[in-house]
């Protein structure tokens, strides 16, 4: 059905956006470094911008012009994913790096710089959701894409002067790629996996390393055998984080309905402010930064990973009796007579949720990689990644449940008309969904072994 098909299509294409960065990071960490690496993206991202400005001036004068705008379009959309991936998790790190690690007062200040980057980003998304739409609308797409693509290009400007003021990371070159170098450390163990105990306690002492090998995870200590301790110590902490990784797909899950079924379920309800003014549905998105924008500031002091889960449980549940409400109010071929300031709290929730989750898991990865492993720009697109794969399992799910229930149902969970639809169902499922993995979260975080103190 088409809403089905459209937020498969747009979580499916929001999933590639936030894998690439894991591709970027490889790249920034082992051969180009973080700085080169935003100049680089930032400007593909930008081409990317300036292509999409382009497709939209295109006229619509035969099949041939329409398919010229559709090839720029679909062109211009992977320029700004390929853009994107390189910039987004670099210049988080980047930034992180301006700050000493061994200055109390500065590691405070990278601990409040996550969240104040993470409110920049919701004030220039409430911009432009605000003013872009209003231009697109009322001016034409090109025109609204161009400032867009201005705004790039004027914002590189600034990053650019301060070149000289930066701190730049020495650690670079000389070193395998931080996947095969991890990878290599997990085969080797597996080769070494008949050695004797005692023999590898003998060939950790020979190596006098300055540090002692962490307990968890001994296994890989085999691989110490036959490749650098150091190096074995850095993939450790790499592998304690992949459970906390698994646990946060749910959560990413439940964020994707916001920009999609949400949207949809506000077109079907009363959007009438005053007679004559009328608020289109996907505004409603400005209420989720709004709140990320208010909460924000006292993030220093509610820091939990965890907390943000339970909103993000509580904002579905809220949801899923909103969308009940509507159900039952519902009529055939007329706006429903429910006011869709309805949905407003489960956007406030959502925005709650994402000032605790996102913030936090930013910390998390960025600390809990090794730092001497040139690792940084991995730790924070393995944070990007969460979204990636959450997205794409979104988009799996719905087809899934989309084809069971119109094949066992009368009617699709999804079907195109809404009124005749279940998604509360849908949003109960990942309510129970979300609630396991909280809890899987909660135990995971409980055995962890921290690198740095605990921001979870």
């Amino acid at each position: 059905s088409q809403p089905t098909a459209a937020a498969a299509n747009v979580n499916a294409w929001t999933g590639t956006l936030l894998l690439l960065p894991l591709l970027w990071s490889i790249l920034a960490d082992t051969f180009l470094g973080r700085f080169r690496t935003i100049i680089i993206s930032s400007s593909l991202y930008v081409l990317g911008l300036a292509l999409l400005s382009f497709s939209a001036m295109i006229p619509h004068r035969s099949e041939d012009s329409n398919q010229l705008q559709v090839t720029l379009f679909f062109c211009s959309l992977y320029l700004i994913a390929i853009g994107n991936g390189g910039y987004k998790p670099c210049i988080k790190v980047f930034g992180a790096d301006q700050f000493g690690g061994n200055d109390e007062k500065e590691r405070e200040s990278k601990s409040s710089f996550f969240n104040w980057l993470m409110f920049g980003n919701c004030i220039s998304i409430l911009t432009s959701q605000l003013v872009s739409s209003c231009i697109q609308e009322n001016l034409g797409w090109p025109l609204g894409f161009g400032i867009t693509c201005l705004s790039m290009i004027l914002a590189l400007f600034p990053f650019l002067f301060g070149t000289t003021t930066y701190r730049f990371s020495t650690e670079r070159g000389g070193k395998k790629n931080p996947f095969h170098r991890i990878g290599r450390d997990f085969v080797e163990a597996v080769k070494n996996r008949r050695q004797q105990n005692s023999d590898i306690a003998i060939q950790k002492t020979l190596l006098l390393l300055p540090h002692q090998s962490s307990k968890k995870f001994s296994f890989l200590d085999r691989a110490a055998i036959s490749c650098d301790l150091d190096e074995v110590e850095e993939a450790k902490p790499v592998l304690r984080i992949v459970p906390i990784w698994m646990t946060c797909l749910v959560f990413v899950i439940v964020l994707a309905q916001s920009s999609t079924f949400f949207t949809k379920q506000g077109a079907t309800m009363n959007k009438s402010i005053s007679p004559g003014l009328v608020v289109p549905a996907a505004t409603l998105q400005c209420f989720l930064e709004l709140s990320i924008i208010v909460f924000i500031p006292i993030y220093d002091r509610l820091h939990r990973i965890g907390t943000g889960i339970f909103i993000s449980i509580l904002a579905m549940v809220v949801a899923a009796l909103v969308e009940t409400k509507r159900l039952q109010a519902a009529r055939d071929d007329v706006t429903i007579p429910i006011s869709v300031w309805w949905l407003v709290p489960q956007y406030v929730m959502y925005g709650v949720s994402e000032v605790f989750t996102k913030v936090g898991l930013q910390e998390f990865f960025y600390n809990q990689v090794p730092s001497t492993a040139l690792l940084r720009s991995v730790g924070m697109a393995l944070n990007l990644s969460i979204y990636g794969a959450g997205n794409f399992l979104s988009s799996f799910i719905i087809s899934v449940i989309d084809k069971f229930t119109s094949q066992s149902c009368q009617e699709s969970w999804f079907d195109n008309d809404l009124n005749k639809a279940h998604l509360d169902y849908f949003y109960w499922l990942l309510a129970c969904l979300n609630s396991i993995g909280l809890a899987s979260c909660l135990w995971f975080a409980k055995v962890y072994v921290y690198n740095r103190p605990n921001t979870f």
